[in-house]
């Protein structure tokens, strides 16, 4: 099997697995995540979308605080931050008795954007020992993984894929990313089936959990259950806001679904949550619903103000689009606030 695709590369270069080549892809030295626009140039992910997903974050971190015991310093982690949109976002909304006691943390591999808040210390990978939340928002769908296919044969095989995103069928998975395979993505034996290896973002997951010493570990992201697999996988490109062939040149975002529920068994801790971000959000307070229309007679820009937030709330819980997004909550050493305002049960392995 080959497949070829248009790309900046051209059609020479070593084949790899897709594991590899999207780690250079976005990761490195002229991989798309150190380019100076950073997401938001190219794809609308929910910090991006309205200043109110920040602001329920700031709730969120205030519920820590409280479950926590309001701390003397109170930590915010942003992983994969961006260019610190979220963090700056979260700071603004927190109450200033709060906000005096948090330490604020950006993860990012790309440089520290000039002018970003004095208070928001950028750092490679997460401080250890967290007291407080870590929030890592279209993060892990970034991990790169390896891309599985089934041949003629009924044999499940490793796709490799050239600069140009050229694809043809390497050597057959094996290891433990087969009993990745065998226990989250069984694979029938039909030519053409697909799956992503997941197991990189296990370790991820489960490394960037250990980080908080007491607290809560939030991932959000589009996902996918053992139920709800999709037989040819997620692997897909973006570029400047639109969806593209997945070409690992640097030139576009290289991103997959995530096995959120395969990530919620790794770190081996009780408590681990899914629900949908919809409904998290509207447990932090964002409806979506419309403003009273006395509100127009009574306070027309005031109207207008709460109109305009109604939107963006609704933008946020939309089945079909960011509503669709999947929570995946973590409590460490402490009871998941969440739990408290959703009735969703511990995740438990189907």
């Amino acid at each position: 099997m080959t497949r070829g695709t248009t790309g900046t590369a051209g059609t020479s270069g070593e084949w790899r697995g897709w594991r590899d080549a999207m780690r250079e892809a976005l990761y490195g030295p002229d991989g798309f995540y150190r380019g100076p626009e950073g997401p938001a140039g190219h794809f609308r992910t929910s910090v991006h979308a309205s200043p109110l997903f920040a602001g329920a974050v700031a709730r969120l971190l205030c519920r820590v605080d409280e479950a926590l015991g309001r701390p003397a310093t109170l930590d915010f982690v942003d992983m994969a931050a961006g260019r610190g949109e979220l963090v700056t976002g979260v700071l603004a909304a927190l109450p200033a008795e709060v906000a005096a006691r948090t330490r604020a943390y950006a993860v990012e591999i790309a440089g520290r954007p000039q002018g970003l808040d004095h208070r928001i210390e950028w750092l490679p990978e997460p401080p250890r020992g967290i007291t407080g939340l870590l929030f890592a928002n279209e993060w892990l769908d970034n991990v790169p993984v390896d891309v599985a296919e089934v041949d003629s044969a009924g044999v499940v095989r490793r796709v490799l894929v050239r600069g140009d995103g050229t694809e043809r069928l390497g050597e057959p998975v094996a290891g433990a990313e087969a009993r990745w395979l065998a226990r989250w993505w069984p694979l029938p034996a039909e030519e053409g089936l697909r799956a992503e290896i997941g197991l990189p973002r296990d370790t991820a997951w489960a490394s960037a959990v250990s980080a908080v010493g007491r607290g809560l570990a939030v991932a959000a992201d589009y996902a996918h259950t053992a139920g709800t697999r999709p037989p040819f996988g997620t692997l897909t490109g973006f570029r400047q806001g639109r969806e593209t062939a997945p070409v690992p040149d640097g030139s576009c975002d290289i991103t997959a679904h995530v096995a959120l529920d395969a990530c919620a068994t790794a770190c081996a801790l009780p408590g681990a949550r899914l629900l949908p971000q919809r409904d998290a959000l509207r447990a932090l307070g964002l409806t979506g619903a419309r403003p009273p229309l006395t509100l127009a007679t009574a306070d027309p820009a005031a109207y207008v103000r709460a109109l305009a937030g109604a939107s963006e709330a609704a933008e946020l819980t939309a089945p079909g689009g960011l509503g669709d997004f999947v929570w995946l909550t973590q409590p460490v050493g402490t009871a998941d606030p969440l739990a408290l305002l959703v009735d969703v049960p511990d995740h438990e392995e189907q």
